[in-house]
């Protein structure tokens, strides 16, 4: 028996192990070599690599410039983060790169916004007043509902 030996990834884990130096490499790079004033604060969130590791989605996220702008300038010098990469990581194949905005933080953030208005009180006399859908959420009375029968008087259950 090994003294070292590791826990088993699914898949081996070099794809898990690869994405994540690759993140953390290009997010370096990135902090480096491009010019903060046009393309804004640009965090990675993930790498998503192919099984045989030729392609890499990049995600990120961006504050101070528009995400457009973002995609444009990472895209036009992924050829550059892909020729650094290569000179980093001693691999035979260095994926290309894709940069992909990653909107999933400001759905997360909107769907919070939507879940807190929910359950903060009144939000039904705020929803008329903007102008949404009147919602009730009064139950139901036994009985009332067509589909449901009538409750038997002799019944013992609660």
């Amino acid at each position: 028996m090994s003294r070292h030996r590791q826990k088993k990834l699914p898949g081996g884990g070099r794809n898990l192990r690869l994405a994540d130096q690759i993140q953390k490499d290009l997010a370096e790079m990135i902090q480096r070599e491009l010019d903060v004033s046009r393309t804004g604060l640009i965090t990675l969130t993930s790498v998503a690599l192919s099984p045989d590791y030729a392609h890499a989605r990049v995600f990120f996220t961006v504050i101070g410039a528009s995400p457009e702008v973002a995609t444009q300038t990472l895209n036009e010098k992924a050829g550059w983060f892909h020729s650094l990469l290569f000179k980093q990581l001693h691999i035979h194949t260095v994926p290309t790169l894709v940069f992909l905005h990653d909107d999933q933080l400001s759905k997360g953030v909107a769907m919070s916004r939507l879940i807190d208005t929910a359950n903060t009180p009144g939000v039904l006399a705020d929803s008329v007043a903007v102008g949404l859908p009147d919602v009730s959420i009064e139950p139901p009375v036994r009985g009332s509902v067509p589909d449901e029968p009538e409750p038997d008087p002799d019944d013992q259950r609660g």
